[in-house]
């Protein structure tokens, strides 16, 4: 229950986040790559976990691709889990969930299926137990992604004893210390209505387990104030004693329930009430947390939303139809929900159950999926918006279009009627059984019978067998009834559910130990509980005879508790309904007269009897003249009759429902009651509503209707309808937003049309609320104060004023209006006028002969906003100055000039005219009269069908007509083998249609065949030679092909070989050709790999997906069709044949020795087939992440940017497929060159021998493969010679030393590199035996120009444009010469090829060819060699 820590809060998880910030800066800075960077995935729902900042070219974090959705299901069937998880590396995806394990493997399977690609968890055979949020997380080493999916279970179980179970069954955790009391203080002191925001507080999750601990803790509280000597108050003693208290209390809980479960009709309302007579406080608040939680769930969709297609700028309208009425559901579009506004109208019908969303002025960014969500259903549906095809003028902007598009057409209103008579008959049928149970007598005997059994029809209604209520009180009934309620009309058509006698819900009270008699049945009450009195609800007269259902109870308690003779219960229905008016029990007014004579309608009276017996007076209140009361007594003599049936009497079919109305409009309220024989009054705040001029009240039957004929801001209220001790109520809200007038709207709606230059007004008058805010739009956009544009705004109209207006203003004129009560449009239409443009060339000839010409052209394409009503033509002989005006002709933009000359050339002047003026001329090219001019070829022949004594022949008209109309063709045949073409329409004349029926062939002869066009110049040429026919009958589809297999198989292509079906006559002929099809595993459809039959029998396919699985056939073709597919037997799989693997390159090195600092490379070659898996190794263990691995079809590559001394070792390559494996090493040394080594020392040991020692090289410990040599010099020789070499020790002895000459050693440290520097010894040799004349010449120190590293010129501030180069550079100096090192944000930029870096001679430089943001940040060059290091830095900022 409790989640929240003591370390938890909003300032924890505050520094929290910022220490986090910290650490993944100082891992960038720092070049650390395992910094965690949080992301969000283009799934919704979905965190990613990015281990490193920076990820390798081609792999990826995971990701869901499709997140598992919640599931709700009930007990005992298979809940499933479905989810796809992409990335590189393959991620690994684990389940586990918030409040439990999954490792019951029995219970729960996770699995994988390769074909779809998703990861399943299946949780078999659900309970109670398994509600719970599950999580998913895909893991793969640069990050990980996780989800999480809700599973709910509800109890299928209709026992009433069973219905604790359809509460939350989770346990409230121990809090602790300080917070626990905080929260019970909280919770003591709120009111019921605030426990579900304090424990959201709080982060308690069981607001169950709450409501039950909390009367506990209210004993408690109340037995430590007696402890402390205060005196406790009695909570319940006025509920006792005022019965008003005790309505309101009732009334609230009722409202609120209401107001929490929109779906609870007055009907359901007035049941709970009977069922809160008969549940103490716990339990009613075990069932509003039922309700609560199991709000909505039986809503479905009975007419789910459906696909539309719209035009840009159309409007697109959603529409659903649900089973049960709710005011609202929710919208979302595109994973957002959408707001009803100037975008979006969501709108809702009067009966509750359509529901829509309009969605206005559609665009290209609109286009998406758009959902309906009611309670835990859901619908969806595309919208697909189109550009439009048409072309838009240039300068102008498309037109809004004033269609809506809707799915299918579908008639809801009708299916929205017959749903409404569908829950209607469900009602009736309930009421009707439980009524006919009251009537007959037998209710109360039933429920309070040993077996608990029911009768046929109430166990028909409710579902329920003969045993589902055994050994049940009507306490847990009452619990299964509520429950049978809420879940809906799935399983069964209705519930049935016990009245309460008094029909108002309200509980009596009575001072009997241990038990209170209510209406609903028995409620234990509180040991401590003390009443003088005994409250009871009104009872009627002997018509309609209402007693307690208990009235065994009743009977036995009457030694405790007596009616006192002449003691008057007020109806607390009545007090309820009163609730607003006073909070007295005083109901009359100064006058003295009675306020509302139906609260003190009916009394009851009971007289205690010496004898034990109980009189039971009715007491029946009837209105005189003057509207006082009088009361008229009727006794009844003898003892009480416990099986009392009880008329449940008239209910609320359908209540009143929230209104919201326009000022000085008319505005109506409509109930229906179950009978058509009840009167009722109405009220507004409380006040009765008498007819007049502003109110009318009507009755149609059981239709209770109130009309407001003008509504005013006065007539805004809360109203009620009361009939006969029920009633309901809604809100009246009357605004005032801004309108037009329909007169007005209707003449600003017509089309305003201006010429050019000239002015357009557009002027409209309004009503609504000030302050109204006032805009103009013209095609979309907002107009504003101009040179050309003028806004009047005034209280009551507003005025536009548009001067010099031009063509392209033409379009939508919009005015919108808005205040805080609403906004409102309305659309005009501006046309200016102008002349047209010129016509549209070039001119089309359609004839040309030498006498006449004829030709056509495309009208303007902008007419200026008036048709064209004619044409003028002019003419110009070629090679003359004059233009001879031709006349006019209507608005068909072509022309015939019969009056011309044979072999002139002509030119023509088209000008279009319309009502605003002529436009501009359109000149043509010339054209000649009488040219010949002949038809170009058709094309080649079709041949339709083929008979033995005819072929049925078509074609089509040649594209060049050569300028005049075809006047038919001439078809000639040949035979195969032969050049001799023949004329087959000679006899006939010319062929007029474009199709022909040949009927001289021969059977069993192949024709191709020929035509040419024929028009006033001529035949022109002839088409290409049909396809070779025989003129026989058609012939049948071949067989099946046979001996179908695949001969080579490769990643990407795969070969088939087969064998030709066999001939057999009259049932299959020959093959002419074959079709090769495929398909995926994963698909369902064929698709054919060529396109025109092949007549081998073999067939490479090719473009096949790597290890993709493929189905295949084949189909033999002829002229009479496809025969059946031949299809194989298995699948092929996209590889070539399984190869072992083997390396392929045998120059491969398996020793590499490596300067440090240095690239390691190593490149293996292989074959496998199929694809290998790979895997290095370095010392039997996988290679740090710090190595860079490349794998192609054939090669792969470990690279190392800068290589380290820990780097060496021997490196291994595993290359492993299901056929085999093999595995090369190569052993890598990363060293340098050694130091040298100390000092060497000589001493002598046997004479004529010297033993060299030496103290080893500092590098000796880390390079294993370290070697000495020694070189001596003898005084009588001026070369070093060596003396030995491959020395692995640190001593050794020279022989061969001669008397009397003097010996110098050197001793070098050798590796894999190279050689060190020498270590000289002492000089070596005899004593002098003659002393000689020394002249000590003075030795010159060397100079020594080394030094460290400084910088002569430092690097300056550089601003480069975004997408140009930008060029870094500085001067350094230093002795010996310095490694320079380049970092950008403190990360090194050697190894990175985006930077060309340079050093010349001191001259440092880096050169950025394309600046980006990402370049953006502090440059910094180091330069360091052994005497010392410096640096300098600068900033690269970036302009866009």
């Amino acid at each position: 229950m409790w989640k929240r820590g003591k370390g938890s809060g909003p300032g924890v998880r505050q520094n929290f986040s910022l220490v986090h910030r910290y650490i993944q800066h100082f891992n960038e800075v720092s070049g650390n790559k395992s910094a965690l960077i949080r992301k969000r995935s283009k799934t919704p729902g979905v965190l990613i976990t990015q281990y490193e900042v920076s990820l390798p070219e081609g792999k990826s974090t995971p990701d869901f691709q499709s997140k598992p959705d919640p599931v709700a299901i009930k007990e005992g069937k298979l809940a499933v889990f479905k989810a796809v998880v992409i990335g590189d590396p393959k991620p690994e995806v684990s389940w586990r969930r918030a409040k439990g394990s999954i490792s019951d493997k029995d219970k729960y399977l996770t699995k994988y299926e390769k074909s779809t690609g998703e990861y399943i968890l299946e949780v078999h055979k659900v309970s109670a137990a398994d509600t719970d949020i599950y999580k998913c997380c895909a893991v793969n080493e640069f990050g990980k992604a996780v989800c999480t999916a809700t599973l709910t279970v509800t109890d299928v179980s209709t026992d009433p004893s069973d219905f604790r179970k359809l509460l939350r069954k989770s346990k409230a955790e121990p809090a602790d210390g300080e917070t626990e009391d905080k929260f019970w203080d909280a919770m003591l002191n709120a009111d019921i209505r605030d426990y579900e925001r304090i424990c959201s507080e709080f982060g308690v999750t069981d607001l169950y387990m709450v409501l039950k601990n909390i009367e506990e803790k209210k004993r408690e509280r109340m037995q430590n104030k007696c402890k402390d000597g205060a005196i406790p108050s009695d909570e319940n003693a006025t509920e006792k004693h005022n019965l008003n208290g005790v309505a309101r209390k009732k009334d609230v809980s009722i409202k609120s329930l209401l107001q929490e479960n929109p779906r609870l009709t007055q009907l359901d309302v007035e049941k709970l009430n009977l069922l809160e007579t008969a549940l103490n406080q716990e339990d009613s608040e075990e069932i509003k947390l039922l309700l609560k939680e199991f709000k909505l769930s039986n809503v479905e969709f009975v007419v789910k939303m459906q696909e539309i297609t719209a035009q840009e700028r159309e409007d697109a309208l959603f529409e659903c139809l649900l089973t049960h009425p709710l005011p609202s559901i929710t919208w979302m579009g595109k994973g957002s929900t959408l707001k009803d506004g100037e975008k979006y109208s969501i709108t809702v019908s009067d009966h509750k159950l359509i529901h829509r969303l309009l969605i206005k002025d559609c665009m290209l960014l609109d286009k998406g999926i758009y959902s309906a969500v009611a309670g835990i259903a859901s619908c969806n549906a595309w919208l697909v918006v189109e550009a439009d095809g048409d072309p838009t003028p240039a300068g102008n902007k498309r037109a809004r279009k004033t269609a809506v598009k809707r799915g299918a057409q579908i008639d809801l209103e009708k299916v929205a009627r017959e749903q409404q008579i569908k829950n209607q008959e469900e009602m009736e049928k309930i009421l009707a059984a439980v009524k006919a149970k009251y009537d007959e007598g037998q209710l109360k005997g039933e429920s309070r019978s040993s077996d608990g059994g029911r009768d046929p029809e109430i166990n028909a209604i409710t579902g329920l067998g003969k045993n589902a209520g055994a050994g049940e009180d009507k306490f847990d009934a009452a619990k299964a009834t509520v429950l049978s309620e809420q879940t809906g009309s799935k399983g069964s058509k209705g519930k049935a559910k016990k009245k309460n006698p008094s029909r108002d819900g309200k509980a009596s009270k009575s001072s009997v130990p241990g038990s209170v008699p209510t209406t609903g049945g028995m409620v234990d009450a509180p040991e401590n509980q003390k009443s003088d009195g005994v409250d009871f609800d009104k009872v009627t007269d002997a018509d309609e005879g209402e007693y307690s259902e208990d009235s065994e109870d009743f009977s036995e308690s009457n030694d405790d508790s007596r009616l006192k003779h002449g003691q008057d219960i007020e109806d607390p229905n009545e007090q309820a309904s009163d609730y607003e008016e006073s909070d007295s029990e005083d109901n009359e007014d100064p006058t003295g007269e009675v306020k509302n004579p139906r609260r003190a309608k009916q009394r009851q009276q009971q007289a205690n009897a010496d004898n034990g017996e109980k009189d039971l007076s009715d007491c029946e209140e009837m209105d005189d003249d003057t509207g006082a009361v009088k009361r008229k007594r009727r006794k009844r003599q003898g003892p009480l009759i416990e099986d009392v049936v009880i008329d449940p009497g008239v209910q609320f079919i359908c209540g009143l429902s929230d209104v919201s109305a326009i000022i000085n409009e008319t505005a109506d309220l409509t109930c229906k009651l179950s009978s058509e024989d009840c009167e009722g009054a109405w009220f507004r705040d409380g006040k009765k509503i008498s007819p007049d001029d502003n109110f009318i009240v009507t009755k149609d039957g059981a239709i209770h209707k109130l009309m407001i004929i003008r509504c005013v801001e006065e007539h805004s209220g809360k109203y009620r309808f009361e009939a006969d001790g029920r009633k309901t109520e809604a809100m009246i809200n009357v605004k005032d937003p801004p309108r037009f007038r329909p007169e007005e709207l209707s003449a600003f709606n017509e089309p305003v049309i201006a010429k050019v230059g000239h002015n357009a007004i557009f002027k409209l008058h309004f009503l609504g609320h000030e302050p109204i805010k006032i805009q103009w739009y013209r095609e979309g956009d907002e107009l504003h104060d101009d040179s050309n544009t003028k806004i009047e705004r005034f209280a009551s109209h507003s005025r536009l004023l548009l001067s010099r207006c031009q063509r392209k203003e033409t379009g939508e004129i919009k005015i919108k209006l808005k205040n805080e009560h609403g906004f409102t449009e309305a659309l005009s239409q501006l046309i200016v006028l102008d002349k047209p443009t010129s016509p549209l060339g070039p001119a089309e000839v359609m004839e040309n002969s030498p006498t006449c010409i004829e030709f056509r052209w495309r009208p303007p394409k902008d007419d200026g906003g008036s048709p064209v009503i004619n044409y003028t033509i002019e003419r110009q002989q070629v090679g003359r100055n004059t233009w001879k005006k031709r006349g006019e002709i209507p608005g068909v933009p072509s022309f015939r000039d019969t009056e011309v000359e044979h072999g002139r050339r002509y030119c023509y002047r088209v000008r279009a005219v319309t009502a605003e003026g002529t436009s501009e001329v359109m000149e043509t090219d010339d054209m000649q009269a009488g040219t010949l001019a002949f038809p170009g070829p058709p094309a080649p022949p079709k041949v339709v069908s083929a008979f033995d004594d005819c072929i049925n022949l078509c074609w089509n008209i040649p594209i060049n007509t050569g300028g005049s109309r075809i006047l038919g063709y001439i078809l000639e045949k040949r035979k195969k083998g032969s050049n001799l073409w023949t004329v087959v329409n000679a006899v006939d004349g010319l062929i007029k249609e474009k199709r022909y029926t040949v009927k001289d062939v021969v059977a069993g002869l192949e024709y191709e065949f020929r035509v040419t066009a024929i028009n006033l110049s001529g035949p022109g040429e002839f088409s290409n030679p049909s396809e070779f026919v025989y003129a026989r009958d058609p012939k049948e589809p071949p067989g099946k092909v046979t001996g179908l297999k695949v001969t080579e198989t490769s990643y990407t292509h795969m070969v088939l070989i087969w064998t030709k079906p066999e001939d057999k006559p009259g049932i299959q002929d020959e093959a002419k050709g074959y079709f090769v099809e495929i398909r995926q595993a994963d698909c369902i459809e064929w698709s054919r790999c060529i396109s025109v039959p092949i007549i081998t029998t073999s067939f490479s396919v090719k473009g096949l997906k790597s290890m993709d699985m493929y189905w295949v056939r084949v189909i033999a073709t002829n002229d009479g069709g496809e025969g059946e597919p031949e299809e194989l037997a298995n699948y092929v799989l996209a590889m070539p044949s399984p190869v072992r693997p083997k390396f392929t390159d045998h120059r491969m090195k398996s020793f590499v020795v490596v300067r440090a600092g240095n690239s390691v490379r190593i490149t293996v070659h292989f074959e496998a087939s199929p694809r290998p898996a790979i895997m290095w190794l370095k010392d039997n263990v996988p290679v740090a992440k710090r190595a860079t691995i490349s794998n192609s079809d054939g090669s792969s590559q470990l690279l190392i940017p800068s290589s380290e001394r820990s780097d060496s070792g021997i490196y291994s390559i595993l290359v492993k497929n299901f056929v085999g494996q093999e595995t090369f090493s190569t052993e890598v040394r990363v060293t340098d060159d050694p130091k040298p080594p100390g000092l060497v020392e000589l001493e002598e040991n046997v004479p004529d021998t010297v033993t060299v020692r030496w103290e080893p090289s500092p590098d000796e410990k880390r390079d294993d493969r370290l070697h000495y040599t020694v070189s001596e010099l003898d005084s009588t020789k001026r070369t070093w010679t060596t003396v030995a070499d491959r020395l692995f020790n640190n001593k050794i002895t020279v022989c061969n030393i001669m008397h009397g000459r003097e010996y110098h050693f050197r001793v070098y440290a050798k590796n894999d590199i190279g050689i060190s520097a020498h270590s000289e010894s002492p000089t070596w040799g005899m004593e002098k035996k003659k002393q000689k004349f020394v002249v000590n010449v003075p030795t010159m120190k060397d100079c020594d120009l080394r030094c460290a590293p400084t910088f002569l010129v430092p690097l300056k501030l550089h601003t480069a444009p975004k997408g140009y180069e930008c060029y870094m550079s500085c001067a350094v100096k230093g002795d010996p010469n310095p490694r320079i090192t380049w970092y950008r944000n403190h990360i090194s930029l050697n190894t990175n090829t985006n930077y060309y870096i340079s050093n010349t001679c001191g001259v440092c430089s880096m050169l950025i060819l394309r600046v980006g943001p990402k370049d953006v940040g502090e440059y910094t060059i180091t330069a360091e060699n052994d005497l010392g290091r410096a640096e300098s830095s600068t900033v690269l900022s970036v302009r866009e």
